[in-house]
């Protein structure tokens, strides 16, 4: 099962010297921590081939998913299903890191772009 087939379900375990959440277990995934420059955006864009899940690290960060738009806070994470239209962005004044992880087949040539600051 991939997370485009479910909701992202994290696994806690509790041992004596604190907790550790696992992600994923035995699955192909890609991950990334994403920078994003102060008064910065990605691209609004899908894929056809993968999942996303997003942590923020370090501040809040402009998030857009399908047509709601919010901010996730630090420490927050959000599931980006495969197909669905999504953004990050950067509204603060300090560069913003998010932790990504990318379920199922990952190639940058899967980036459909609707929206591009940078016309790519």
């Amino acid at each position: 099962m991939t997370i485009a087939e479910h909701e992202l379900q994290v696994f806690t375990s509790h041992r004596p010297w604190g907790s550790f959440e696992q992600f994923v277990e035995n699955e192909p995934v890609t991950v990334k921590i994403i920078t994003v420059e102060p008064g910065h955006r990605l691209s609004l864009q899908r894929h056809t081939h993968r999942a996303e899940m997003w942590q923020a690290l370090d501040v809040p960060m402009a998030v857009t998913v399908g047509h709601a738009t919010w901010t996730l806070q630090p420490g927050e994470r959000l599931v980006v299903p495969t197909g669905e239209l999504h953004r990050l962005g950067n509204d603060t004044s300090v560069p913003g890191r998010v932790l990504e992880i990318a379920f199922g087949h990952f190639d940058e040539g899967d980036i459909e772009r609707l929206d591009d600051d940078y016309a790519r």
